[in-house]
């Protein structure tokens, strides 16, 4: 009957992790002191192990920093951070192709406002496997906000664009 619950014929079907073709990114906020040298430890230590930071934004205070980070291997750098001890949460966040126009940054954001989607923060990544600009946004409903760009035609980014397979300049 509908409703009952039978041990014999019903299975609950595991739930997977949304995978590198999800169009988001994962973000780390990495939380510091606010004193000389402590990013240059941060990103040596993640460049060092072979990892390619692909945008960084940094947030201060008098005390504190937080620094935004973009990684090409999101596994390496979670164990990395973790490893270290370094204080950090994770966001999935919007990984945006900038169409090639003279506005480009506005024709994405009046996309979001027009379907009322708040952007809380929004950042730069030079460039991505395309050799494109692309930009990083953290918004109040990243499921509609994925809904709305992809209707109105913007690319939007996985973690398998941050890969490169060449050498870096």
């Amino acid at each position: 009957m509908p409703g009952e619950f039978s041990d014999e014929d019903d299975t609950i079907e595991p739930q997977t992790m949304r995978g590198m073709d999800w169009p988001c990114l994962h973000q780390f906020c990495v939380f510091m002191e606010n004193r000389v040298g402590k990013l240059h430890e941060l990103l040596r230590k993640l460049e060092r192990h072979d990892l390619r930071v692909a945008s960084l934004s940094l947030v201060d205070s008098v005390d504190f920093a937080v620094a935004r980070l973009v990684v090409d291997h999101v596994d390496h750098a979670k164990e990395i951070l973790t490893l270290g001890g370094h204080t950090f949460t994770e966001a999935d966040i919007l990984g945006v192709q900038l169409p090639q126009t003279s506005q480009p940054f506005t024709e994405v954001l009046q996309t979001l406002m027009t379907a009322e989607i708040n952007v809380h923060y929004i950042y730069s990544i030079p460039q991505v496997r395309s050799g494109r600009r692309a930009a990083a946004i953290h918004a109040d409903n990243l499921d509609q906000a994925i809904i709305v760009l992809k209707k109105a035609g913007f690319e939007l980014l996985t973690e398998d664009d941050l890969q490169f397979d060449g050498d870096f300049f």
